[in-house]
């Protein structure tokens, strides 16, 4: 057989999609990929329909519609206090994931170096592996997922050139304190680094904890890629939205990658999250509503059976630890635990970079009577004790 690629040997498919495809298989509650079940704001919706009839149904500008940008940069703007140039400081991408792809590439050179933290999503070793860089992994402490300052340092003396920042994080859950970026910040000053951020749950936060844009930090502006997805705000992640805002120098490159990667996002959407984008403040005090009604629910009966995990402070995952069911291998239980309890998570091990089996992902995007039954069937979760 001719050689493949070296690089695509050294990861694997993603271990959160296959959890959804196993779930398909044998009918468990997918609680594994976190997509959410509530629908999208009828104003979209309703526009959606229309365009369909109206268009527009060609390619729209290649980093983004005109009139998408400019909404988006109010809306960014009225939440983060950042002003980002329409014209020369965004990039509408096919999700998220594209957008994190796009700002790697553009940023990053074969045998550059960057800084990710871990527990992490999994795209982000992918991403490095992806663009011949070489990821340094810095390892965030239990029980409240903080680094040390000392262990970060040392990435960027070994010549990190970005740190990925994901706040709120997938999968703990935390949410980073503004002490714990200025620490950031201090240090990607002395280093002359990049921080790319993956801010997809900025309004899934639970109280007493708020998001800080690390844009909006004093000198972070020229130094942060913000890569961003409409997906989960909107409840619409089969639409595939996300974007990118940075300095207009690193945007031009950004926009060559991204043309070159998907042309751009689809017309008709972009168009349509327009209605999305100019939604007023109390739908998002809604969103937050709901997700901590859907978090105080689930969590509150992981407790009631005796599971031991970690309450998030952001984002719709929990971290629930498992050491006690026997298992060496958590994918063989997590295998059990949709074959056989009929719930779907996502073995730990695919977030960390350190040798890791303890603990599962689940999440709690969905209806009070998902959960409810998800929960009335983890209560046989202890027939996995080995």
């Amino acid at each position: 057989m001719i050689t493949l690629s070296e690089r695509t040997k050294y990861f694997t498919d993603s271990v959160i999609r296959r959890m959804t495809r196993i779930c398909n298989g044998c009918g468990a509650i997918n609680l594994s990929q976190g997509f959410p079940d509530n629908p999208p704001p009828f104003e979209m919706t309703k526009s959606l329909s229309e365009i369909a009839l109206s268009g527009p149904h060609q390619y729209s500008i290649t980093f983004g519609a005109q009139d998408t940008r400019e909404a988006l940069s109010a809306k960014i703007e009225h939440f983060s206090g950042i002003r980002y140039n329409p014209d020369t400081e965004l990039c509408i991408t096919c999700g998220g994931t594209e957008a994190m792809m796009s700002a790697v590439m553009a940023t990053l050179n074969p045998g550059d170096k960057i800084a990710i933290f871990s527990p992490f999503y999994e795209n982000y070793g992918a991403d490095a592996i992806l663009c011949g860089a070489e990821p340094i992994y810095v390892p965030l402490h239990t029980p409240d997922f903080s680094f040390d300052e000392k262990e970060l340092e040392k990435a960027f003396a070994q010549g990190a050139k970005a740190l990925i920042l994901c706040n709120p994080s997938n999968p703990s859950g935390k949410v980073f304190t503004r002490e714990e970026l200025l620490t950031i910040a201090t240090l990607v000053e002395k280093y002359n680094a990049f921080v790319i951020t993956d801010e997809v749950y900025e309004h899934i936060i639970f109280e007493p904890y708020q998001h800080t844009y690390f844009a909006s930090l004093d000198g972070m502006r020229e130094r942060t890629i913000m890569c961003n997805s409409l997906s989960k705000t909107y409840s619409i992640t089969g639409w595939r939205l996300g974007y990118v805002a940075a300095p207009p120098e690193v945007m031009d490159r950004i926009r060559k990658v991204h043309d070159f990667l998907t042309v751009g996002a689809a017309a008709p959407l972009q168009k349509a999250i327009i209605q999305g984008l100019k939604l007023p403040d109390s739908y998002y005090q809604d969103v937050r509503a709901l997700f901590t009604h859907r978090k105080n629910l689930f969590c509150g009966g992981l407790k009631k059976l005796n599971l031991n995990f970690y309450e998030p402070q952001g984002t719709y995952f929990v971290l629930v630890d498992i050491s006690s069911f026997g298992y060496h291998d958590d994918y063989e239980f997590c295998l059990d635990l949709a074959n056989k309890i009929k719930v779907g998570a996502v073995p730990g091990s695919s977030f960390f970079k350190e040798k890791e089996n303890r603990y599962i992902r689940l999440h709690f995007a969905k209806s009070d009577e998902v959960l409810n039954s998800a929960l009335k069937n983890l209560e046989n979760i202890f027939a996995l004790k080995k």
